[in-house]
Formats: C-alpha cells, sequence, structure tokens
C-alpha cells in the first residue's frame, strides 16, 4: 500500500496513519503520566495480534474488551482487528446476566478486561476460550486467566502480521455495537470496515479531521459515539487521544488537552453552561463580575440576531470585537476550548437555546443525528446560527425519504450489515430496498436541514388530541437546572402535561454538602430548599414551552436514576414503559384532583417561596 493509496480496511488505514509522524504522540492520559507515541503504539499493536493469533483468534472471531478508558484499550482493540477479528467493548455496569448475554450472542471467543471484571465475567456462565487480564497486580494473573504481557509473549515469531491484516476485506465486520433497549435484550448492530471508512470520510468532508488534532475520550467505547470519534478517526486521520478514565473530570480535562475537535451529548453541554453562569455569578470582584457579564450579553444580543437572519449594527460588532478579546477568549481559554475548531452535540436532543449560549460564547456547536445503525453520524453541518435547533443535512452519499407520518427512512453504505444472530429483527428494520426505519419523526426545511421532532412511538397525545415531543418538554427543563438529573413527562390520554424528576447525583451531593445534610436521594427530595429551587427551574423551563405543554405539576421522585437502571438505558434514554410501570401509583397521584402530599406545581411568581404541596 502507498501513501497515497485509499485505505479499504480500518486495518489498512491505521498502517497509512502510523507512518505519518511515527514520533508524534498518538495517546495520552492527562498531565502525560502516559504517553504512546505512534512507533510506539503501531510496536505494540503488532505484538497484540501475534497474542490472539496464538489464543487461536482468526478472522471472523469476536473479541470483546470491558475495561474503562484506558490508552491500553487502543492496541489491544486495533490489534484485534489486524487479525481479522470483531472487536467490541462491553458496559462495565452490566449485570452477570446480561454480560452472558451479550458474550453469547456476539460468540466472543476471548474476553480482555480489567481483574476488577474478571470474577462477574466467570459468574455471567458465559463460554470463553480465555480471559486476558491488563491490570494484574504484581504482573500475577488470577487462576485460570492470563496477563496481557503473557499473551503477548505466546506470539510466534513465525507470525505473518501483514498477511494477517491484508486478507481482511471490507465487508468484515469491524465491530458490534449493542444497543441498550428499552425494552428486551440488546441488539447487536453489526459495522463493518467499509461502513466505519465511509463514515470517517462524511464527516470529515462537512467537519474537516487533520492528522495532530486533538480530541478526549471520555464516553464508554461501548458506545458507538466515543467508538467512531476517538478509535476510528484516530485510525483514519491520525489524531491524538486523551484518555480520561472518569466522566466526572472531563472539566478538568479539557484546559489540559485543549481540543481541536471535541463531542459530548446535551447533559454535558447543560452542565458546562450552568458552571460557566455560576462561576460567572459567584465572581466575587464586582467589576470583574460585571465585565464577563457585559460579555456574555454582547455576545448573546449579537448571535439572537443572526439566529433570526438579520444583519448585526456596526456599533454592536464593534462591541463585539472588544468583547471578544477582554472576556470571550480568555473564558474559552479557561475551559480548553481556546484551540476548539469545531463541536458537536449527540445522542439526544439539545434545546436551542444551550446552543446559542455557546454561540455567544464563541463556541460553534454543530448537532447532529444519527444511530447505531447508521454507524454514528447520519446527518451534520457546519455550525450555523440561523439553523440552530436542526441536525444539520444527511450526509454526502446517503438517501433519505420522509413517510407520511414524519417518520425518516435513510438508505446507502452507513446502514448496518445486520443485528447480529437476528436476522427478522434485521428484516423488520431494514427492507428488501435497503431502507433503514429510524422511528424518529423529523420536519425538513427548504434547506434541507432536518429538525428531529421525536421517537415516533414516544410522541404524547393529550386527551384533546394534541401531538407532543416528550422529549421537547424535558429538555427544556433540564437544561435549567443542574440538580435535575432525569425527566419523564406524562401526558399521554391526559388533560395536561406533568412530570417525573429525579435529581442529579453529583448536584444533590453538591447541595447536602452546602447545606451539611446528608447525601440521600429520598431526604434531598423532601428539603423544602430543594422543592422550592426545582419548582423555580420548572417554572422556568415552561415559559419557553406552548400552554398544552407546559408542565402542571411535578413529582420528585426519592431514587437517583442510574444508567443501565430500570429508568435508563445504558445510553441515558428513558425507558418510558418501565417506568409507566414502575411508578403507576406516583403518576396516579399527580392527576388527584385535590393536589396530594408531594405532588407540586411550578412557581409562579414568587420561586422563594414554597410551592404548594409541601
Amino acid at each position: 500500500m502507498t501513501i497515497d493509496e485509499a485505505p479499504h480496511t480500518l486495518c489498512a488505514a491505521f498502517q497509512r496513519t502510523a507512518a505519518i509522524d511515527p514520533d508524534a504522540i498518538a495517546l495520552r492520559t492527562v498531565g502525560d503520566s502516559q504517553t504512546l507515541t505512534w512507533r510506539q503504539y503501531s510496536s505494540q499493536v503488532r505484538e497484540v495480534a501475534a497474542g490472539f493469533a496464538a489464543l487461536g483468534v482468526r478472522r471472523g472471531d469476536t473479541v470483546a474488551l470491558m475495561m474503562a478508558n484506558r490508552v491500553d484499550f487502543y492496541p489491544i482493540d486495533v490489534g484485534a482487528l489486524h487479525v481479522g477479528a470483531t472487536s467490541f467493548s462491553i458496559y462495565n455496569t452490566l449485570p452477570p446476566s446480561a454480560i452472558a448475554y451479550v458474550l453469547g450472542n456476539a460468540e466472543a471467543k476471548v474476553v480482555v478486561c480489567e481483574a476488577q471484571y474478571v470474577e462477574r465475567i466467570r459468574e455471567s456462565g458465559a463460554l470463553l476460550e480465555q480471559i486476558v487480564v491488563i491490570d494484574a497486580e504484581a504482573g500475577i494473573a488470577p487462576a485460570g486467566t492470563l496477563t496481557l504481557d503473557q499473551m503477548k509473549a505466546l506470539g510466534s515469531p513465525e507470525f505473518d502480521f501483514d498477511a494477517a491484516w491484508r486478507s481482511v476485506r471490507p465487508d468484515d465486520v469491524a465491530t458490534l455495537i449493542y444497543t441498550s433497549g428499552t425494552t428486551g435484550n440488546p441488539k447487536g448492530v453489526e459495522s463493518t470496515h467499509a461502513a466505519l471508512l465511509f463514515e470517517a470520510g462524511a464527516v470529515c468532508w462537512i467537519l474537516p479531521i487533520e492528522f495532530g488534532d486533538r480530541i478526549t475520550s471520555f464516553m464508554p467505547s461501548a458506545h458507538i459515539a466515543d467508538r467512531m470519534t476517538a478509535l476510528y478517526f484516530q485510525m483514519v486521520f491520525g489524531t491524538q487521544v486523551t484518555v480520561v478514565a472518569d466522566v466526572r473530570q472531563i472539566a478538568a480535562a479539557l484546559p489540559d488537552c485543549r481540543p481541536t475537535i471535541w463531542g459530548a451529548v446535551p447533559r454535558v453541554w447543560e452542565k458546562l453552561k450552568i458552571a460557566v453562569e455560576r462561576a460567572v455569578a459567584n465572581e466575587p470582584d464586582d467589576a470583574r463580575r460585571r465585565a464577563l457579564q457585559w460579555g456574555l450579553e454582547v455576545g448573546a444580543r449579537r448571535i439572537e440576531l443572526l439566529r433570526v437572519g438579520l444583519p448585526v449594527p456596526e456599533e454592536l460588532e464593534h462591541e463585539f470585537v472588544k468583547a471578544e478579546s477582554v472576556v470571550l477568549a480568555p473564558m474559552r481559554a479557561e475551559l480548553g476550548f481556546d484551540k476548539l475548531r469545531w463541536a458537536v452535540s449527540g445522542a439526544a436532543p439539545i434545546p436551542a437555546d444551550t446552543l446559542a449560549f455557546f454561540a455567544g460564547l464563541g463556541l460553534q456547536i454543530s448537532e447532529i443525528w444519527g444511530m447505531s445503525e447508521l454507524t454514528c453520524i447520519a446527518s451534520a453541518a457546519p455550525a450555523d446560527p440561523a439553523k440552530l435547533g436542526t441536525v444539520g443535512k444527511i450526509v454526502p452519499g446517503m438517501d433519505m425519504r420522509v413517510a407520511n407520518d414524519g417518520e425518516l427512512f435513510v438508505r446507502g453504505p452507513l446502514v448496518m450489515k445486520g443485528y447480529r444472530g437476528e436476522p427478522a429483527k434485521t428484516a423488520d428494520a431494514v427492507d428488501a430496498d435497503g431502507w433503514l426505519a429510524t422511528g424518529d419523526v423529523v420536519s425538513i426545511d427548504r434547506d434541507g436541514y432536518l429538525t428531529v421532532v421525536d421517537r415516533k412511538k414516544e410522541l404524547i397525545i393529550n386527551s384533546s388530541g394534541k401531538n407532543m415531543s416528550p422529549a421537547t418538554i424535558e429538555n427544556a427543563i433540564k437544561a435549567t437546572s443542574s440538580l435535575i438529573g432525569g425527566v419523564a413527562t406524562i401526558g399521554d390520554a391526559r388533560p395536561y402535561n406533568t412530570a417525573l424528576i429525579s435529581l442529579d447525583p453529583e448536584a444533590a451531593a453538591n447541595f447536602a454538602a452546602a447545606k451539611n445534610i446528608r447525601v440521600d436521594a429520598a431526604s434531598l427530595a423532601a428539603d423544602r430548599d430543594m422543592i422550592t429551587m426545582i419548582a423555580a427551574a420548572v417554572a422556568m423551563a415552561n415559559t419557553g414551552l406552548s400552554r398544552v405543554e407546559q408542565v402542571k405539576r411535578f413529582l420528585i421522585l426519592p431514587t437517583f436514576w442510574e444508567p443501565g437502571g430500570d429508568e435508563l438505558t445504558l445510553t441515558m434514554k428513558l425507558r418510558r414503559k418501565p417506568i409507566a410501570e414502575k411508578y403507576a401509583s406516583e403518576i396516579e397521584l399527580l392527576y388527584r384532583e385535590l393536589l396530594a402530599q408531594g405532588v407540586y406545581e411550578p412557581a409562579a411568581d414568587r420561586t422563594s417561596e414554597v410551592p404548594v404541596g409541601t
């Protein structure tokens, strides 16, 4: 393969990329406590591939990984690809029963994991040929397992590494993404080398990616978003990845990484927004606080004009230039975003006002849309203030059509090969002509920009026949307060909308610490100050919703909602049917004629008072 030859597999892409600048840093942790150059990375991939081959892993076999975000992950995953294996990640929070299903459905031959997961994997009863431990204490693996070094040492000098990776074909399945469905077992989406390469090229066409671009890896590698933007973009383009093991440390990691390209789910963007607003409001120096507020206000006024297509007056433009120099640019540098060329938000809808806030700060965020069945990102566009609230256009090379009921259908190279071992479910999702039924209801403007209304099966139709998007309501509420972790809007066949609200564990802990009280979900849900703040947040959200969308009553639940629990999938999507069943009695309380104890109404004018229902 010559340097100019277009790669047809991820393996070929990696080999080309690794040769560009072998001494450049490819992987690092915060503070450079661990780094890996492309030369070292490439050498480790070769060693890992030889080790897998010695364990009998061949083209078409499956290798599973179960670990936190760490530098070691990359050579292991890429090494598995180089022997022709399908390499995928397991969510670290899965219980033994779910691990058993996923490993069985994937027909995994080998699992590479951290020592802390060995017992859980064994408890699952999954039939495996080998477990490899990457962090064995003192280099000694648990009985019946191998350390990573031991696996590498098994590699034979006779192993033909080049022949192995060159035998990989574009239509081979490179990874499996297990979609954490709201009901039943997850489905294993099969993504091929060809689809992942097409995705990389399509995104780069819209949002350019270059060798040496910096990005963080902080989301689970079992999620297609992290796997695509960190692992596969790196293999194809040569990005430098800063690995962040704990998602709670991402804000601290950004100034260290200074990403040039970056993406996050809406909740991360919303927390960053709230953190900025809080930092400005709590600035102790009066003059500096007023200057920060002025800078944000100037940026906001300018963006509001651009959003509605109006020209920016010359006087405001001059004021903005000053605000940019004195306030906005330094603020972006403090956040770690001073080198950022583009950013994205995806996986769930994000309020347009949140995007507008960051646009005013000088951060251009593109809202994207996609799904595991479409390899990751299927629509995108460069950030445009006039298009806030849209998810861009369908990427080049893909076809789309909208059914009479608004459902979006997509066809083209990004469509999955199928659901692993589930031909009937594959046929239900993708018809004979290759059209994937996305399940999303959309609208399209005259420029071809898509706006996602909601999931087709989740739209609320109230007792008056009004159709509404619960996600729109829920995101409006979550965007108003960092204290709110989860929201489930109730209103289908009901006279008005209500909401079940769970507290954000991290924000609740900070609230409890400030009041010097115990971090207990039940106690916090009944705290008068907490109730007042949540009531004010719901009232604020209501001001941006139509009258029929507004939440009239709410209930704060005495439990935290955690990913993978009864209420949320591992990718933070609501399990609406299980929620409706689990909280049936609470939902009935919300609709009693007389306000029940523990049910509250949004604060109207005086948000400092405890609302009715306490």
